[in-house]
C-alpha cells in the first residue's frame, strides 16, 4: 500500500486525485489539502509515500515545495502548465501529468511509483492535530513551527482563539500564535473561567470582552460572532459578572 495525498489549491482537483486514489486497491488516501504547507507538515512528519502535487499554488508553489521536502518521499506533479516538465523533472518526480488527467494516464503514473517504491511503509492514519504541551499554573506551552519548538503563553495575555481547520489562531495583544492543534483540544486545556467557547470557530477570555451587542462580542477592534449554541451560557455568565 503506497501511503498518498493529493495537493491542489482548486478543491474540485483534490477530488478528482482523491476519487482515482481510492479506485486503486493498492494505495491509501492519507488526505487531500488546498494548503500545500499543511501538505509538507504531512511529509515531514513521515506520513506518506506519494503526492500528487499541483505547481501553480500562492502560498508555496509545486516546485518550491520539492526543493523543502528533498527526498522524503515520490511526487507525481499535475499541472495544465507543460513548461515546467523539465524542471519538474530535474527534481526527479516520478511522472507529469497534464491537466485534465484521464484516469488511464493516473493508472500509468502509480505503476510507475510503485516499480520504485516495492516496500513502502506501514499505512498509517490521517494525520491528527498534535496535542500542545500540558500546561501548568497561569501559562499555556503551544507547539511552534518546528518539531522541538514550544511556545509560551500567559493566560492573562490570550484575547481570543480562532479555529482554522486543524489549526488554531491564538491572539494576544501585538501577537497572533498559529499553530496546529483543534479548537475542541485546547478548550480542554484553558481554565473555564475565563475562557468560554461562544462559537464553533472562536474562544474567548471573558476577561478581555469590551462589550456584548447582542449576537457579537467586542475585544479590543475585533468583533466576534457568537452561536445560537452558546449565547445562553455566555449572557448567564456575562450576567454573574456583573453583579
Amino acid at each position: 500500500m503506497l501511503r498518498c495525498i493529493a495537493v491542489d489549491d482548486e478543491a474540485y482537483a483534490t477530488r478528482l486525485l482523491a476519487s482515482y486514489i481510492q479506485k486503486i486497491p493498492t494505495l491509501t488516501l492519507v488526505g487531500t489539502t488546498t494548503n500545500p504547507i499543511e501538505a509538507l507538515h504531512w511529509v515531514q512528519e513521515g506520513r506518506v509515500d506519494l503526492v500528487f502535487l499541483d505547481i501553480q499554488m500562492p502560498e508555496l508553489t509545486g516546485l518550491q515545495f520539492l526543493k523543502i521536502c528533498g527526498n522524503r518521499c515520490k511526487v507525481v506533479l499535475t499541472t495544465a502548465y507543460p513548461e515546467y516538465a523539465l524542471e519538474g523533472y530535474e527534481h526527479d518526480v516520478v511522472d507529469y501529468l497534464l491537466k485534465p488527467i484521464a484516469f488511464d494516464r493516473f493508472l500509468r503514473a502509480v505503476q510507475k511509483a510503485q516499480a520504485l517504491l516495492p516496500a513502502p511503509a506501514a499505512v498509517a492514519p490521517p494525520p491528527t492535530p498534535t496535542p500542545a504541551a500540558p500546561s501548568t499554573g497561569s501559562s499555556l506551552f503551544v507547539k511552534g513551527e518546528s518539531k522541538n519548538k514550544f511556545l509560551r503563553l500567559d493566560y492573562a495575555d490570550i484575547l481570543y482563539v480562532e479555529a482554522l481547520k486543524n489549526y488554531v489562531s491564538i491572539v494576544t495583544p501585538g501577537q497572533r500564535v498559529v499553530t496546529y492543534q483543534t479548537l475542541k483540544d485546547l478548550s480542554e486545556q484553558l481554565p473555564q473561567p475565563p475562557f468560554l467557547r461562544v462559537h464553533k470557530s472562536y474562544l474567548v477570555s471573558l476577561d478581555k470582552i469590551r462589550m456584548v451587542d447582542g449576537n457579537t462580542i467586542y475585544i479590543e477592534d475585533q468583533q466576534i460572532p457568537v452561536g445560537e449554541t452558546y449565547r445562553d451560557t455566555l449572557f448567564r455568565l456575562v450576567r454573574d459578572r456583573g453583579e
